[in-house]
């Protein structure tokens, strides 16, 4: 004997209309406290609190959660986790606010597949990604053995390994370390060991700086980018760069 029951909200999964439904219904979701800053993405919201506000983190998971209860939504607390980022070049003793009850306090969060911990350090990052890589390298040597041409392995490492490689690079580069760039160089030349990249090809850090200049130019083209506002008024002068 089956039961059907009534389904009086929902947010289908995998579905385009998803996502966008919920960005639409988000809209009037904001932060309560001036200085504090929310940033949402589909369904992953973040609210960004400085330290003179830490008092307010309290106030504003009530008003997520009074909000989600006004648009028929639970605030689900065991997936809700809150970071203290510090800068680790001060060697003044920090004192971190005490914890909000029923709210994890981790060491590192991942944003959007990004991995980034307390301190502002993608190591973490740095060694998840190789790690993932080494198995699609792994497989594509599978795939060599079993008689697949070089040049088809090389296209699938391009569009497979070194896209999840450098996926996002403009957000974290500039925190990675030398010993971290060292490493994703090191993992790049093994695919030129193992003939599934061209030693003629770029380097990962000249594919990053030509990433950021792709950004950087769609930035500057597009006044309705998300990233437009950042850029610095225009100026006129008489010579060219």
């Amino acid at each position: 004997m089956s039961t059907v029951l009534d389904i009086f909200a929902s947010i289908i999964q995998g579905s385009a209309l998803g996502p966008a439904s919920y960005v639409a219904n988000a809209a009037d979701l904001t932060t309560v406290t001036p200085g504090n800053a929310m940033f949402k993405y589909a369904d992953d919201t973040y609210i960004i609190i400085p330290a003179r506000n830490s008092q307010s983190r309290g106030s504003e998971l009530d008003n997520v959660s009074k909000w989600a209860l006004a648009n028929n939504l639970r605030l689900n607390k065991a997936k809700c986790v809150e970071i203290v980022f510090t800068d680790s070049r001060r060697k003044l003793q920090i004192c971190h606010p005490p914890t909000i009850p029923d709210i994890q306090r981790v060491t590192s969060v991942s944003i959007l597949g990004v991995t980034i911990s307390n301190r502002l350090s993608v190591s973490e990052h740095v060694q998840s990604i190789i790690s993932k890589c080494a198995q699609s390298i792994h497989a594509l040597k599978i795939l060599g053995s079993h008689g697949m041409s070089s040049d088809a392995l090389k296209v699938i490492c391009k569009f497979v390994v070194l896209t999840k490689l450098l996926y996002a690079s403009p957000a974290w580069w500039c925190f990675a370390t030398l010993a971290d760039k060292q490493r994703l160089e090191a993992f790049l030349r093994r695919g030129v060991g193992l003939n599934l990249y061209s030693a003629l090809d770029p380097s990962v850090s000249q594919r990053v700086q030509d990433t950021d200049d792709e950004l950087f130019s769609a930035v500057m083209a597009n006044s309705h980018h998300v990233l437009h506002h950042m850029l610095p008024d225009r100026t006129s002068h008489p010579y060219t760069l």
